[in-house]
């Protein structure tokens, strides 16, 4: 028989047995904080009534009704594109180039 000496000495008890505690002890623990993970997802994931009947189909099928009819009374024939200014651009003299722009054209 082993003696507490020899088990000392042996490499797979002194090596792979820690190791294989922290593999099958790793693969429960991970399932335990991914499970924390779904479940506070699905908590953050609830809407607010109202919210959620703007946005469930079932619930108000008339949103492309109501925004066709917000479309429509927007008027097309004065729509202008306007540039947005680039990263290297300082926004706000580009949006006062802009409205002197649009102030000198009738």
């Amino acid at each position: 028989m082993f003696t507490l000496k020899a088990l000392k000495k042996n490499k797979t008890i002194q090596y792979g047995v820690p190791m294989l505690l922290l593999v099958v002890g790793g693969s429960f623990g991970l399932r335990e904080f991914t499970q924390i993970r779904y479940d506070s997802q699905r908590i953050m994931k609830k809407l607010d009534p109202s919210l959620e009947a703007q946005v469930n189909v079932e619930r108000q099928p008339v949103i492309l009704e109501e925004e066709y009819e917000k479309i429509k009374k927007v008027n097309m024939e004065e729509w202008r594109n306007i540039r947005g200014p680039r990263p290297w651009e300082d926004s706000r003299e580009y949006q006062d180039q802009q409205r002197s722009r649009l102030d000198e054209k009738p």
